[in-house]
């Protein structure tokens, strides 16, 4: 498969709520407008089509086949594009709880990867505590990394990018570009997203995708938005600065292979 030497790409910026009908179609518009800017691989944030307070259980648990993936696939096919469903309720058979997972389409509609967060957001921040992903998500074991049209991709969700380990096993198996969909919390986000975002760019000269909510969901859960794509030099590329729209840039692997070479941090490693 020959590989483009640049694609343009867009991250989605959106509030999604417990109205699972209307998060969908929100969804479509918005894939929609980035890819009338050109986007051949578009991203969505985490818990796209379903989001209210963190650790209640999900009344609609998904297949990897069900309607919420069927639906989007089809939109995948219709605009011949990558289209990561940043994550959703994956049903667990046998128990209440659910996978976040995250699902990459094709451009003829295909599942190219799935990957299930492995990292879940369990915290004890003062006016935080209730905040337990745990009660209501079963934890991945899996590090993915999906062959994409253009090249391999990364995946991840929200809290794993605080876990830099994983982001340099996903370099160290050939991702090129790295996934992060999330819905970043207000309070961390405004203090650790975009630094967090830029690090893991530079430590493994990748891009990263950042879809990301953004707003008040209902049920107490609001997210810090700033949507990015960030190079491997660590520069914003795009970002959404507020409410709901999307982040479009050229990714260009010819300078990220050029980067790789000049300064080929990657290949000097000594632990690990």
């Amino acid at each position: 498969m020959t590989v483009p030497a640049r694609i343009i790409a867009a991250a989605v910026q959106m509030t999604s709520t417990a109205d699972v009908e209307k998060n969908l179609a929100v969804a479509e518009a918005l894939v929609e407008r980035a890819v009338a800017r050109g986007a051949t691989f578009v991203g969505l944030p985490e818990n796209f089509a379903f989001l209210r307070a963190e650790g209640e259980p999900v009344p609609e648990a998904q297949a990897l086949d069900g309607p919420w993936v069927s639906r989007m696939a089809a939109l995948a096919r219709r605009l011949g594009i990558t289209l990561l469903l940043g994550s959703l309720p994956e049903r667990v058979p046998g128990d209440r709880k659910v996978r976040n997972t995250s699902v990459l389409l094709g451009p003829d509609g295909s599942t190219l990867a799935a990957y299930r967060k492995i990292h879940l957001f369990d915290i004890d921040l003062p006016g935080m505590e209730h905040l337990k992903e745990s009660r209501a998500v079963v934890p991945g074991e899996e590090l993915v990394v999906a062959q994409s049209p253009f090249g391999p991709i990364g995946l991840s969700i929200c809290y794993d990018v605080r876990f830099p380990e994983l982001y340099r096993e996903l370099a160290r198996r050939g991702a090129r570009v790295l996934a992060v969909p999330s819905a970043f919390t207000e309070r961390t986000g405004k203090a650790h997203w975009e630094v967090l975002l830029r690090a893991r760019a530079i430590e493994n000269l990748a891009y990263v995708i950042a879809p990301a909510q953004v707003g008040h969901h209902g049920g107490g859960r609001a997210s810090h938005g700033q949507a990015l794509i960030v190079d491997p030099w660590g520069s914003v590329l795009a970002q959404v600065p507020d409410g709901e729209g999307v982040a479009v840039a050229e990714l260009d692997f010819e300078r990220q292979d050029r980067l790789r070479r000049e300064l080929p941090a990657l290949q000097h490693r000594r632990l690990g």
